[in-house]
């Protein structure tokens, strides 16, 4: 095997097949970028949910520990797929979905990035404008603020363009300081804390009280959810000899592992409602000032650092993703020009969104709605690779990026309306269950009496409709193994060869 390459170097892979000579990376390197892509301030945001729902300390201890681990379990299958076809989710979804159906997976992919890479620019830069104001007397205005973010998303489209080396580099750092910077603010706020915090509701039969405590798991469990399209983007690099249960393992622990920001956000909440209660108003919380507000000032510094640590690992695991999926769908863009396209829009959008446009309150309703759309489509993928033994085609993986026709994942002209229907129906359905007060309300989402049951509703349809979508229309049998399907009949409906696409030349190999 060879030796990896030095930081300094650009990575030139995009979405092909990475040769085995060069996955170099390891089960553990994929817990650092996971775990450090989550361990941040913007997961700290998410862990103050519960309080601001209203629940006890214990309460919504209780509700994060159970939607961490639920949501834990949800993504941790789907970081197979790199180390078995050496590249990113939403071409191995090729199979599922069909060789243009998997644009549904890199488009996902691509809006979920770029509204978490806005959150994390965002939260990070007004807690370090706060944090120095504090500490210094930094004027807080629009352009201390805007010089914040320009900071953060240049930062992190640089660490972006040399690709996965570097990142995994600043995530080894980021892992180790972010935590450790956390530990530091449980000792900042110890004299404050109150585990016996109480909230609105005294017991479970109190009335509101499982509308909050489910509304809370659901936030928590959309975190590890999110990064369902992203796993492949970073285990691609881990060889393919890699016993799977090792991988799905490093997957799980980098999100269990979440608990320490979720709890540092969970334990701040209840000293922010007890000591600083305005900054909880559920109509406008503000959980960033009133963080600051009730921080001892030796803490200022510390949580500066944490803002920036945080802001560039979470930034940079999700720009990465967008420039490598973004040149999956429009391969005649190399993963940097790609990667530096999709950056200065993304940045344009957070200054805009910010400034312009005030979105900084709706990009959070947003990304709710992608990650009930990312749901399904990651059923769908699970579901397969049950059904195919763990078996796929790499050569008929890379088609559409090849710009080719045919081969196993063809089916109907490029298009498994198996996947796509069970994957479409599934996430309309979830969102009419969607129940965000204030924000987004689908048509049926009061008839869980006020519970958002959005993210079960659209898990537990995309399962019921693709297994009856593949037993009543059984797919070709080239498309499963030597072993053959598990579960699901198959069809000997012939596969086309692959051949290149109407005036393309012989040997297009665009991407490769």
């Amino acid at each position: 095997m060879s030796d990896s390459p030095a930081l300094t170097e650009i990575e030139q892979y995009g979405v092909e097949r990475i040769p085995d000579a060069d996955r170099t990376a390891s089960p553990a390197d994929l817990f650092r970028v996971a775990f450090g892509g989550a361990n941040t301030f913007a997961t700290c945001v998410l862990g103050a949910f519960p309080i601001l729902f209203g629940l006890s300390f214990l309460q919504g201890l209780a509700a994060t520990v159970c939607g961490l681990v639920a949501g834990a379990l949800i993504l941790a299958p789907l970081a197979v797929f790199g180390p078995l076809n050496g590249t990113n989710n939403a071409v191995s979804s090729s199979a599922h979905l069909g060789v243009h159906g998997r644009v549904v997976g890199s488009f996902l992919s691509l809006l979920t990035a770029v509204a978490f890479f806005s959150i994390s620019v965002w939260s990070s830069g007004d807690a370090l404008v706060g944090g120095a104001h504090r500490l210094a007397g930094l004027p807080q205005n629009d352009g201390v603020h805007a010089a914040a973010y320009g900071v953060f998303a240049l930062l992190v489209l640089t660490v972006c363009v040399y690709g996965f080396r570097f990142m995994l580099f600043v995530n080894r750092i980021a892992v180790v300081a972010a935590s450790l910077l956390f530990v530091l603010g449980a000792v900042a706020f110890a004299g404050d804390f109150d585990p016996g915090y109480q909230g609105s509701f005294p017991s479970a039969s109190a009335a509101g009280f499982w509308p909050a405590f489910v509304g809370s798991a659901l936030i928590v469990l959309s975190n590890p959810v999110s990064f369902g399209a992203f796993l492949g983007d970073w285990s691609r690099y881990i060889p393919a000899a890699t016993p799977r249960r090792r991988v799905v393992a490093a997957a799980f622990l980098s999100q269990v592992a979440t608990l320490l920001p979720f709890l540092f956000g969970l334990a701040t909440a209840s000293v922010i409602a007890a000591k600083a209660s305005s900054h909880m108003d559920p109509a406008a919380p503000d959980y960033v000032g009133g963080l600051l507000a009730v921080a001892p000032s030796w803490y200022f510094l510390p949580l500066c650092l944490l803002a920036l640590i945080g802001g560039m690992s979470t930034g940079a695991t999700s720009l990465y993703g967008t420039g490598l999926d973004f040149s999956s769908v429009f391969p005649r863009f190399s993963r940097v020009q790609a990667t530096l396209l999709v950056g200065v829009l993304s940045i344009g959008f957070i200054f805009a969104g910010r400034f312009a446009a005030n979105l900084s309150q709706s990009i959070s309703t947003f990304a709710t709605l992608i990650i009930t759309c990312t749901a399904p489509w990651m059923v769908i993928m699970m579901i397969g690779y049950v059904t195919r033994r763990g078996w796929y085609d790499p050569d008929s993986l890379q088609v559409f990026n090849r710009r080719q026709r045919g081969g196993r994942y063809w089916f109907h002209h490029g298009w498994n309306w198996r996947g796509m229907g069970a994957w479409l129906a599934a996430a309309l359905l979830a969102l009419q269950f969607v129940n965000l007060p204030g924000q987004f309300v689908g048509p049926l989402g009061g008839l869980a009496g006020g519970v958002d049951v959005s993210l079960p509703v659209g898990l537990a349809a995309a399962a019921v409709l693709h297994l009856a979508l593949l037993r009543l229309f059984p797919e070709p049998r080239d498309a499963y193994g030597p072993d053959g399907p598990r579960l699901v009949p198959v069809a000997d409906t012939p596969v086309p060869a692959i051949t290149p696409a109407a005036g393309e030349p012989a040997d297009a190999t665009a991407g490769v």
